[in-house]
């Protein structure tokens, strides 16, 4: 792709982009929301238009109208949403809309051998060719969009953050494809706001800012921190801030006390105002549920909770709510937002659900803290689902600030935005904590859980195997999520 240019209503997105990916290569594109990837994606993919520019695809120059035209050369695209029909089988998805015939018919029999050749080729011999979509778990639904893409003879493959939706175990399947796949001849071009997955998996990187290109370095020749900062212009150092100045710990704000539910046994925790406290694990340990007992989602069925010295049960989220309770969920496109109504509409939603009587009142501070979460959109009445993952993620965030929590749970508050916007919400944990919120943080991010906590509670297998100052080594992380010590032992 050469000189490639873009502008939507006079605002300039793409500015004269030069990028070069090789048969064999895995080629990471990087930067912050806006800056411009998704749009090269698409020119490239032929869903959008380039203003002006060129695509040079094995020397012959090419210029995509739609994506079928796109497919039909090879070049095919895995986005963040798959786009599969859950009631038909693997081989329909496969084949949809260009199903092989034999005598007029649909013949099924060779869609069905075609896609267990493709799956046999990729390694993978867990998926029937006959399963329905349904049935699979999101890792292998990810691998039926490979097969999708690979049955159009694809030479090019971009991924857009492949792995956001993975659990961790499931992220090892999504490595040995895409190596696979290089291995094969096949260029990936690899959207990801993951440091660690661009440098396991990538030859090269290409670095967006502003919709104009910063450089292109081959991965052993950059460092993460320096990477950091050829896109944000910060060190990864400075990501974490520290502590608001005068910020001190209160009393204590909410206590567990030997909670348990049908996956987690007996926790018991405090955190005081002011406080961040980490709970870390691997997939399946037990932190999500903990937060889904706390809010009511999933209540806890032995043990108590208390919120500033007082006993609450809450029985649902409307109930934590008022008991001074926030959570902002993992999944925020399913469990946070309405995606097609506004950004107003989404900072109200909890206002008018649970305080309708003074949800006016109450919402006329929404401007002051979307103003002060620094969104980026044209008005308040602007469709959600138009956002930024970073954006997105703020209108969240702005849902539950207007509640005045006194406790906020926060489970995965980073997921899918890219660095800068990390560091916004970096920057609010350390305000509200400085006002005396007490903040219980669950991520699966290593660095932002030592980074950002006063202490950290692992979990390994449902239960508590020990607590570890903040800015303690990842390895002593690891070692109690891995095995069950119990907190004596770990102290």
């Amino acid at each position: 792709m050469e000189g490639i240019t873009k502008s939507f209503f006079g605002v300039q997105v793409l500015s004269g982009i030069d990028l070069e990916v090789r048969a064999g290569e895995v080629h990471a594109l990087v930067g912050e929301n806006g800056a411009g990837k998704s749009t090269l994606m698409k020119i490239l993919a032929g869903v959008q238009p380039a203003d002006s520019g060129t695509v040079t695809l094995d020397g012959e120059q090419v210029s995509f109208g739609h994506p079928l035209e796109a497919q039909a050369a090879g070049v095919t695209t895995v986005f963040q949403e798959f786009n599969l029909l859950p009631e038909r089988t693997v081989a329909e998805n496969v084949f949809l809309g260009r199903e092989p015939r034999r005598r007029g018919l649909v013949d099924r029999a060779r869609m069905v051998k075609d896609t267990g050749a493709l799956l046999q080729d990729l390694g993978v011999d867990t998926i029937s060719p006959q399963v329905k979509v349904r049935s699979l778990s999101v890792a292998e639904q990810q691998v039926v969009e490979i097969v999708k893409a690979m049955s159009f003879d694809a030479r090019i493959i971009s991924m857009d953050e492949p792995t956001a939706a993975l659990a961790d175990h499931e992220v090892e399947l999504l490595y040995r494809l895409v190596r696979r796949l290089r291995d094969r001849g096949v260029a990936v071009l690899y959207v990801s706001h993951r440091l660690k997955e661009i440098f396991d998996l990538c030859d090269r990187i290409t670095v967006l800012k502003d919709g104009n290109l910063v450089a292109t370095v081959d991965a052993a020749d950059i460092t993460p921190d320096e990477l950091v900062r050829t896109m944000v212009g910060r060190s990864i150092s400075s990501l974490f801030p520290a502590p608001r100045e005068g910020t001190s710990l209160g009393d204590v704000r909410l206590t567990v006390r030997g909670a348990g539910n049908h996956m987690v046994r007996d926790i018991g925790f405090e955190v005081r105002a002011g406080e961040i406290v980490a709970l870390a694990g691997l997939q399946g340990s037990g932190r999500t549920e903990i937060a889904h007992g706390l809010f009511g989602v999933d209540r806890f069925r032995t043990g108590e909770i208390e919120v500033d010295g007082r006993p609450v049960s809450p029985r649902s989220p409307r109930q934590a709510v008022r008991a001074g309770l926030a959570l902002v969920t993992e999944d925020r496109k399913a469990e946070g937002l309405a995606l097609n109504q506004s950004v107003v509409a989404n900072a109200r939603l909890v206002l008018d659900a649970v305080t309708p009587r003074r949800a006016a009142e109450r919402a006329r501070r929404i401007p002051g803290i979307l103003s002060s979460l620094e969104l980026t959109a044209r008005s308040g009445g602007h469709e959600v689902r138009f956002l930024s993952g970073g954006n997105q993620q703020k209108v969240v965030l702005a849902k539950w600030l207007v509640t005045d929590p006194r406790v906020i749970v926060m489970d995965e508050p980073t997921r899918g935005i890219d660095v800068g916007a990390k560091h916004a919400v970096y920057e609010l944990m350390r305000d509200l904590a400085a006002e005396g919120v007490a903040i219980v943080l669950i991520s699966s991010e290593l660095p932002e859980v030592i980074g950002m906590a006063d202490r950290i509670i692992v979990l390994h297998d449902g239960e508590i195997s020990g607590e570890l100052p903040g800015g303690c080594d990842e390895e002593a992380v690891m070692a109690l999520a891995t095995r069950h010590d119990t907190v004596e032992e770990s102290a």
